[in-house]
Order: structure tokens, then C-alpha cells, then sequence
């Protein structure tokens, strides 16, 4: 096997050959890229709730708590002064919007390096045949137990597959998605990916 192809296997897991990889899985892998997009995406996760009260929103302290001079203590203006317990908070988060994005085809390419890290760490499995499997959790988990595949695994079909979708619900820590709603998260937080011959096909059309 050379370095731009990778076995096939087929819905029972044996080896049925090779088939090419894409012209972008060859080279060093742009960790830059991933960096923001992964940025990008956990950014976009934040609901970005989270509130403090600062020393005007806190309930009391409109009294002067002691007459400025001749007590030997500090000087003190309010019980809810941020120094003060149960006082308001200096500098505390506020409700706030974190979502961003980038350009489209950065992330295509942010996509597609992603894809790359995993076929360079021999982390990428490519199959056919999965609509011929019979609509059961066991045979799919079988399939996967013979490919090497334990836990983590994202299988990428080239089109949604609502069937495959359903019985690998009882798969713990395996989901089925499309190409097209692939992000570089779930790829790099997958311990194994699973590829349809078609579906590699597809990513290699992001390149261009």
C-alpha cells in the first residue's frame, strides 16, 4: 500500500483493495487552521448566560453604614461595597453574545486537515456496502468490532442515512452523520473514523 491509497473493506469487514485518498491528505498538517476553527466551534457552544451583581444591582446599602470621621474605623460608604461580604463583584461576567464565525472556506479547509490528522494517524477506516447491512444494531456493531472499532467512531456516509442513523443509537459512543454536516470537532474527538467509499469521494471535492 502506498501512502496516497488506504484499504477498502466491505460490509463484513474483510479487505476488498485499495482506493486513493485525496491530494490533500499528503503533507504536514496546518495545526493553525484547526486551532481556529476548533476555537470557532466551542465558542459557538457557549450560551454565554452567566451573570454577576455589581455593587448597584445588590439589594441594600443605601445607608451610610457608619459618619466618616472620628469612629477609628476605615472610611466605608456602603454595606454592599465589593470589599464588603455579600458586597457586589468587581469585574464579574455579564451576559454576553461569544458566537462568531469564519469564512466558509477556511473551514472547508479546517474540514479537510482535520481528515488529514486522522488517515496520517492511521485513525481512518473507509468501507462500502453499509446500506446493505441489515437495519439491526448487531450487525453494524459486529461490522465495527471487526474493523478495530471500540468506542468514539464517527461513520460518514455520503448522504443522510436515517436507517444507519437509528440502529447505531445503541452503539455507546458511535453517531452516523453526512458530509455535510461533518465539522473538524467531531472528527479530531473521534477515536476512529469510519468512511464510505462514497463519502471519501466527497471529501475530496471540498478542495476545490
Amino acid at each position: 500500500m502506498t501512502p496516497e491509497t488506504i484499504a477498502l473493506h466491505d460490509a463484513q469487514g474483510q479487505s476488498t483493495g485499495t482506493v486513493p485518498v485525496p491530494a490533500g491528505f499528503t503533507g504536514p498538517v496546518d495545526k493553525a487552521i484547526l486551532w481556529q476553527a476548533i476555537r470557532m466551534y466551542l465558542a459557538n457552544q457557549r450560551q454565554g448566560t452567566a451573570d454577576t451583581k455589581t455593587r448597584g444591582e445588590v439589594q441594600g446599602g443605601g445607608r451610610k453604614p457608619w459618619k466618616q470621621k472620628h469612629t477609628g474605623r476605615a472610611r466605608a460608604g456602603s454595606i454592599r461595597s465589593p470589599i464588603w461580604r455579600k458586597g457586589g463583584i468587581v469585574f464579574g461576567p455579564h451576559p454576553r453574545e461569544y458566537r462568531y464565525e469564519l469564512p466558509k472556506g477556511l473551514r472547508q479547509r479546517a474540514l479537510v486537515e482535520s481528515l488529514k490528522a486522522k488517515f496520517q494517524a492511521g485513525e481512518l477506516v473507509v468501507v462500502e456496502g453499509l446500506d446493505t447491512l441489515e437495519p439491526k444494531t448487531r450487525p453494524l456493531g459486529r461490522l465495527l468490532t471487526k474493523l478495530g472499532v471500540t468506542a468514539k467512531a464517527l461513520v460518514v456516509m455520503d448522504r443522510p442515512n436515517p436507517i444507519l442513523a437509528r440502529i447505531s443509537r445503541n452503539l455507546p459512543g458511535v453517531w452516523v452523520k453526512p458530509v455535510s454536516d461533518l465539522n473538524c470537532h467531531d472528527v479530531l474527538r473521534s477515536n476512529k473514523l469510519v468512511v464510505t467509499a462514497a463519502a471519501l469521494k466527497q471529501i475530496g471535492g471540498l478542495q476545490e
